[in-house]
């Protein structure tokens, strides 16, 4: 189960490693319930992995990422030899530091001095190296006006920052970390995160499973994809992000539209109730409504909402990149395009099409309307197309929904759908900040 290093280049070596728990069906968790129910120990094997295998070099980051439940954290509790595998081999060469369980071994009736003593010996830190890196310790988790308080008076934010020092103080060689970027508040998560940095840059090989992203391309040369127990696929983090990003966006679409459709026939089944007041259908009508957002638009948001006295509707709405496709994501500086289909049911009306920008704080952030771009509307059609084309995307890195109207002249809203879109753009300019990036020069003089 666990081997010599075959590779003297690597830190971890692992080899078509199995793992699988024994799920029991009416196995008592008390002594009495197991005597009564002896004999009825039934169980099924749930198979966690199937068959890993991966290399990792010395000085190599590397992010496990896949969705809940796919094994990655299993796979780093058996490299720190948490669990073991059913079968298989895995070898590591080097110190091997974890930061998976935050906080094991603190004793809460102890001082914050006290359980660094007590949690550092866990990492097999003698107690000299620990009076010679205490004042680092509590440096940095910054908690120096409470390490003589008993732990359990701390926040547990207090507790987090307390067990990340402790941890990250420690001269390793490898370094596993497990979901544990998010302690303590925005300033201290910063901090964290630049100590892994710092670490890395010393040579330090580092695992980590994470569903930020952004922090797994930051911090990892490679990202291995686990699905269903078995690495779908392995390459450089950036790359591997963006395929995972996108396959697990169809898969939000389609169980989005699985769940609108189930939602529909209820509320439809609840319209033909008599006993239901017409107070209440009417509520009902707007929720279908809200409901129908999902059939005409593949990247719908999760709150899309529509009203509107429906004279013209979208029947469809597609946001497209440079080359075509159907996509959500975007690059800052990239070309966008979004498709609006349209059907017309009194086509003596003139039609007037608007979108929106929103940032996800809410704050607006561009809108145009395509009578006060081309000085025209749209009338005496049934149905058609109107598509609007941004060629140089100037909006930075970050999640922003798109809103859309159909009106008349006055601004009588014929459709109007918020949030029907959410677009992510996750590659910034990598030389400005805030909300766009502005054409602009420098002049010195």
């Amino acid at each position: 189960m666990y081997a010599n290093i075959s590779n003297p280049e690597n830190s971890i070596e692992v080899r078509d490693v199995h793992k699988y728990f024994k799920v029991y069906e009416d196995k008592g968790s008390m002594l009495r319930e197991r005597i009564i129910n002896i004999g009825r120990n039934k169980f099924e094997k749930r198979k966690v992995l199937d068959g890993i295998s991966f290399d990792i070099k010395k000085g190599e980051a590397v992010a496990l990422i896949g969705r809940n439940g796919c094994g990655k954290s299993t796979t780093l509790k058996m490299l720190t030899k948490i669990l073991r595998p059913n079968s298989g081999t895995i070898a590591e060469q080097g110190r091997i530091s974890s930061l998976i369980e935050l906080g094991a071994g603190f004793h809460p009736d102890l001082t914050g001095r006290e359980n660094i003593y007590i949690n550092a010996s866990i990492f097999g830190i003698k107690k000299k190296e620990v009076d010679a890196r205490l004042d680092d310790i509590i440096s940095f988790s910054e908690l120096e006006e409470f390490i003589d308080n008993p732990v359990r008076t701390y926040s547990s934010g207090m507790y987090m920052r307390l067990a990340f020092a402790v941890a990250i103080n420690v001269d390793a060689d490898i370094l596993l970390v497990d979901e544990i970027l998010a302690v303590g508040d925005q300033a201290f998560q910063t901090k964290c995160f630049n100590k892994l940095k710092s670490l890395k840059e010393q040579g330090l090989t580092i695992v980590l499973v994470s569903h930020a992203l952004e922090q797994v391309e930051k911090i990892c040369d490679r990202a291995i994809w686990i699905e269903n127990g078995v690495i779908r696929k392995e390459g450089t983090a950036r790359q591997i992000c963006k395929e995972y990003l996108e396959v697990t966006e169809e898969q939000r679409v389609e169980r989005a539209k699985f769940e609108a459709e189930q939602q529909l026939k209820k509320e439809k089944k609840l319209l033909d109730d008599d006993s239901v007041s017409e107070e209440e259908k009417k509520a009902i009508d707007q929720r279908i409504k809200n409901l129908s957002c999902r059939e005409i638009c593949s990247q719908c948001g999760p709150d899309a909402r529509r009203q509107g006295s429906g004279e013209a509707v979208f029947t469809n709405v597609e946001m497209l990149s440079a080359d075509g496709k159907k996509v959500s994501q975007f690059n800052t500086g990239d070309s966008v395009s979004i498709k609006m289909s349209y059907k017309a049911f009194d086509t003596s009306k003139h039609l007037n099409f608007v979108l929106g920008i929103t940032r996800s704080d809410w704050l607006y952030i561009y809108g145009s309307e395509m009578r006060e771009s081309t000085g025209s509307v749209i009338t005496n059609k049934e149905s058609g197309e109107v598509t609007i084309t941004i060629k140089n995307l100037t909006l930075l890195k970050g999640e922003y929904f798109l809103d859309f109207w159909i009106q008349d002249e006055e601004e009588h809203e014929f459709d109007c759908i918020h949030s029907l879109m959410v677009m992510n753009v996750v590659e910034n300019t990598g030389k400005d900040h805030g909300i766009m990036s502005l054409d602009h020069e420098w002049e010195c003089s």
